[in-house]
């Protein structure tokens, strides 16, 4: 079974971080590219970030570029999330994107494998 578990969120003041982490079981996390997206509250879906698994390459969204770095070992998918406010409060899901990372971001978001969330709250 492909299976995705993220962990880290939780309750953070405005302007503080937090450090999400998305580990795999069922497939090996390093063929794949990773992305990260969030629902926030009466929002649709929003793709942030994307790490390529062939050359690491990353993307972001505009509403966190500067304020969030993703990264990867063999093992995990980790979002570092720093100057956090309160509008990024919201549920936040690691997947595998079908395609490139580019559309991930871009483009329609079709998954083959999601996690299934963790909350991070920003407030004070």
């Amino acid at each position: 079974q492909l299976q995705l578990v993220e962990s880290g969120g939780g309750l953070v003041q405005p302007g503080g971080s937090l450090r999400l982490s998305c580990a795999a079981s069922g497939f090996i996390l390093d063929y794949y590219g990773i992305g990260w997206f969030r629902q926030l509250p009466g929002k649709e879906r929003e793709a942030i970030s994307c790490i390529s698994s062939v050359d690491g390459s990353t993307y972001y969204a505009d509403s966190v570029k500067g304020r969030f770095t993703i990264s990867r070992d063999r093992k995990t998918v980790d979002l570092q999330m720093n100057s956090l406010k309160p509008e990024d409060t919201g549920v936040y899901y690691c997947a595998r994107p079908t395609g490139h990372c580019s559309t991930f971001l871009n483009g329609p978001m079709y998954l083959e494998v999601e996690g299934q969330g963790t909350l991070v709250t920003v407030s004070s």
